[in-house]
C-alpha cells in the first residue's frame, strides 16, 4: 500500500479537475469528510482536500480546452525533463511541458500511448501528499488499459516498474511495484484490461483513484445521497476488500476499497 516515504515512480500528488470546485468541495466534504482549504488568490482556484490538517488530495478548475472532469495522477520524478523525454520516446504524448509551481515542485502533463492521462511531480518544497493509506485517503491506483503487457513496458521506460501477474475473477490483474526494495512493500497499483470486467463497464483508457473507506457501503449512501453515481455496487472482492466505484456529481470517475485486514 502507499506511504509518503516518496520514491522514483511513486504516485506522490493526486487531484480532481472540476467544472464547478464549489460543489465538488461539498460533495467530497460529504463523502470522506475532507476539509477544503484554499491555496490562495495567486493559485487561480486550486486548493487542497485535507485530513486532521494534513493534505491528502487537491482541487482545481478545469484548465485544459476540451477537458473532461478527472482526477489525475502524478508520479514522483527526480528528473521531471528526462521523463518527459522518455514519455515521447516511448510513444507518449506531453499535454504540458515541465513548469515551476511556485518553488512546491516542477509539473508536467502527459498521456501514455493507450490513451491514460497522468501527470509528474518533481518535488521542490513540497514531496507530495500528506497522507495515505489511511481512511479517506488515497490508498491505491490503477490503470485500465487495452493492452496492459504494452502499457506496463512504457511505465517502465519511465520509472522502471516491476509487476506481478495475479489471477481475479474474469481477468489477469497485475499489480504494480516501484523498482527498489521487496515488490511486495513496494507496491502501490495495478492494472486492470479494459474491456474484461474491470471498473463497472468504464471503457476507456485511465487512471482510477482507490480511497480507503471505513465503511464502503456507507460511503457509497453518502455519494448517492449528494449527487453521485454508482458505477459498480459494492462488491467483496477475494484477498482484496471490499470495493466500489463511483462517479461524482460533475462525472470525475473515482473508487473505495476497504481492504481485507488480512493484506
Amino acid at each position: 500500500m502507499l506511504g509518503t516515504d516518496f520514491s522514483t515512480g511513486s504516485p506522490n500528488w493526486l487531484d480532481l479537475g472540476s467544472p464547478d470546485t464549489e460543489a465538488a468541495a461539498a460533495f467530497y466534504g460529504a463523502v470522506f469528510g475532507w476539509r477544503y482549504v484554499s491555496a490562495g488568490p495567486e493559485a487561480g482556484g486550486y486548493g487542497f482536500f485535507q485530513v486532521d490538517g494534513k493534505t491528502v488530495a487537491a482541487l482545481g478548475p478545469l484548465t485544459e480546452e476540451g477537458a473532461n472532469p478527472a482526477w489525475t495522477v502524478h508520479f514522483k520524478t527526480d528528473d521531471i525533463q528526462a521523463t518527459v523525454s522518455a514519455v515521447t520516446a516511448g510513444g507518449g504524448t506531453v499535454r504540458m511541458e515541465p513548469v515551476d509551481v511556485m518553488g512546491e515542485g516542477r509539473l508536467a502533463q502527459a498521456t501514455d500511448p493507450q490513451g491514460a492521462e497522468f501527470a509528474l511531480w518533481q518535488p521542490g518544497r513540497t514531496a507530495g501528499l500528506g497522507l495515505t493509506s489511511a481512511p479517506g485517503t488515497l490508498v491505491w491506483v490503477e490503470l485500465h488499459a487495452p493492452d496492459p503487457v504494452a502499457d506496463i513496458a512504457f511505465y517502465r521506460g519511465l520509472f522502471g516498474w516491476r509487476s506481478e501477474e495475479r489471477q481475479a475473477p474474469g481477468m489477469t490483474y497485475r499489480v504494480l511495484s516501484t523498482k527498489d526494495g521487496d515488490q511486495q512493500a513496494a507496491s502501490f497499483g495495478g492494472v486492470a484490461p479494459v474491456g474484461d470486467a474491470a471498473g463497472g463497464g468504464i471503457e476507456r483508457p485511465r487512471w482510477v483513484p482507490y480511497f480507503h473507506v471505513v465503511d464502503v457501503d456507507d460511503a457509497v449512501a453518502a455519494a448517492r445521497s449528494n449527487g453521485g453515481a454508482v458505477l459498480m455496487p459494492a462488491t467483496d472482492v477475494p484477498d482484496v476488500g471490499r470495493i466500489s466505484w463511483l462517479a461524482d456529481p460533475s462525472g470525475a470517475v473515482f473508487a473505495l476499497l476497504k481492504p481485507d485486514p488480512r493484506m
